[in-house]
């Protein structure tokens, strides 16, 4: 696989939007990101995952998949190895790392309209909160 292959699956995934992050491009879902190329250059996509995701992954696969390097990694940041990766591991890498994202933003979601709702703060009219 290569940066273009990543590029084509990430954007394949649903309401995957592309934008700029230190001129490379990062991939996101609800405004939040799941996946970038920043480190192309060095042959490999980068994943956000879960510590137990990342785990998981870079058990069955070392050759393909390793935790970013320092802090990164240690919350789950992960490389995978474009040219080491067939089409179905990097699609279920990126499924992956996505459906986290998506997850994550229906949870942070959910928190915040029950705490505005608690709160009273709620614009019946708009939904959204009052100041």
């Amino acid at each position: 696989m290569t940066a273009a292959d990543f590029h084509r699956i990430a954007l394949s995934l649903e309401d995957v939007e592309e934008y700029p992050h230190s001129r490379l491009p990062a991939f996101r879902v609800g405004g939040r990101k799941f996946a970038s190329l920043a480190s192309q250059a060095g042959g490999y996509g980068n994943l956000m995952l879960t510590l137990e995701q990342q785990a998981g992954f870079v058990e069955e696969a070392p050759e393909i998949f390793l935790p970013i390097p320092g802090g990164w990694g240690k919350m789950g940041h992960t490389y995978i190895r474009l040219a080491a990766a067939s089409e179905d591991v990097l699609t279920g890498a990126l499924r992956t790392a996505w459906k986290l994202r998506i997850d994550k933003n229906a949870k942070t979601s959910r928190k915040k309209t029950d705490v505005a709702e608690r709160s009273g703060v709620i614009d019946e009219k708009r939904g959204k909160r009052r100041l």
